[in-house]
């Protein structure tokens, strides 16, 4: 009898097997297929037009990668079970299932529970539909499994996520300096003691990996005009929640307009399933429909604020500006006058905050390197390491955000 293999034509790797029955049937689930309606990232597209890949293609890169690294890892005779490598492979497949629409906006607005404990609660209701088959890789992704190193291929500072979003943003944004030698980085892994390691002439390709973040995010993922359409993005859904909290009348699709009149916590999810049925309805074209139809809203901010989204006059960012509190009230003077915004709202239309780019945590599960002398040590201890000079440090920038009037 043939065994069904799935094949999917991917543009950043090429072509991607998928021979796992159990793989196969989560790919073929309506809750994975949901992410084909969502972007990676988010209103990255206003500003790098390519960007309008979706967490789809990055679940199925994320799970292409934990195959190539098992893989690896098993020529060195670090032996992963048939069954541990198709559970790390389902983590690794599943790991941002709970992720809603431009996920990071709505967490902080309309759904105030965090996307890992959604993908977490929506792997359970998967495992039980298909009899047990998720177990041990909720296990793996929640880090009780006994085999560490699993986990950390899913979740760590060097972790096949990462990876792959830096390799499939880069590529789709047509921002180079994103490109990482995944290959060599995987080639380069070790295990000891359980925990995942890498050699230590792999130490210059993570180096790399990490600038490639730390440039990513400031040139991409916090590039300003980026931040400004996450935040305009941002202040719509508050206003949207704060008028359906007063009682007014907001269009919405029935499954956006569920959450939008409804303050649901992480314990309702848990305890009543209806909840998590309804999330795995929603997706990107929810929240853009709603938002379009709100530009002719009575509400004077919330047609303000969706025109300017739809229209994409976003807001102005300027980064560590001289004189904060006297541009603040410039421009909040500026908002009163021209746009007839009352004092207490102006504050969806200038404001300030902080952009933080943290590129390797020092306080965060750290990254092992194996000397040729059989040492272990944290990748900011190896002399010379560009790491411990300069990329081990947090970089901090203030903004002030304002509406150009």
């Amino acid at each position: 009898m043939s065994i069904k293999v799935k094949i999917i034509n991917d543009p950043v790797y090429g072509f991607l097997r998928f021979p796992e029955p159990e793989i196969i049937k989560i790919i073929e689930h309506p809750w994975f297929q949901r992410l084909r309606n969502i972007k990676q990232m988010g209103m990255a597209n206003l500003v790098y037009p390519g960007a309008v890949h979706t967490r789809l293609h990055h679940s199925l890169g994320a799970c292409h990668l934990m195959g190539k690294a098992l893989d690896e890892l098993n020529t060195k005779h670090i032996t992963t079970s048939k069954e541990e490598c198709i559970a790390a492979r389902m983590a690794a497949l599943l790991h941002d299932v709970g992720h809603g629409p431009f996920s990071h906006s709505l967490e902080n607005t309309i759904v105030n529970v965090h996307h890992e404990t959604l993908s977490r609660l929506i792997m359970e209701r998967m495992n039980e539909e298909m009899g047990g088959a998720l177990s041990t890789a909720i296990a793996i992704f929640d880090h009780s499994y006994p085999q560490r190193y699993l986990h950390q291929l899913v979740s760590s500072q060097l972790d096949v996520d990462r990876m792959d979003y830096l390799n499939r943003d880069s590529f789709f944004t047509g921002v180079s300096e994103g490109v990482i030698g995944y290959d060599r980085i995987l080639q380069m892994l070790t295990v000891r003691d359980n925990e995942l390691m890498v050699e230590e002439k792999g130490v210059h390709s993570v180096e790399k990996f990490i600038i490639a973040r730390r440039l990513m995010y400031w040139q991409v993922y916090l590039h300003k005009t980026v931040l400004g359409a996450e935040m305009l993005l941002i202040n719509i859904l508050k206003r949207a929640k704060a008028l359906a909290k007063d009682g007014h009348d907001l269009f919405a699709t029935p499954t956006f307009k569920y959450f939008l009149y409804k303050d649901l916590t992480e314990e309702d999810f848990k305890n009543n399933p209806e909840h998590l049925e309804l999330y795995c309805q929603l997706d990107d074209t929810d929240v853009l429909a709603s938002i379009k139809v709100w530009q002719t809203h009575e509400d004077k901010i919330l047609s303000t604020l969706c025109k300017m989204l739809i229209l994409r006059n976003l807001y102005k960012i300027s980064f560590n500006p001289e004189s904060l509190a006297s541009i603040l009230r410039e421009k909040r003077d500026e908002v009163i006058k021209n746009l007839g915004i009352a004092e207490e709202d102006v504050h969806y239309f200038v404001f300030e905050g902080t952009a933080s780019n943290s590129t390797y945590n020092t306080y965060d599960e750290l990254i092992k390197i194996e000397t040729k002398y059989g040492q272990v040590k944290n990748i900011t201890e190896i002399e010379d390491s560009l790491v411990n000079q300069t990329l081990a440090r947090a970089v901090h920038k203030n903004y002030i955000c304002y509406v150009q009037s």
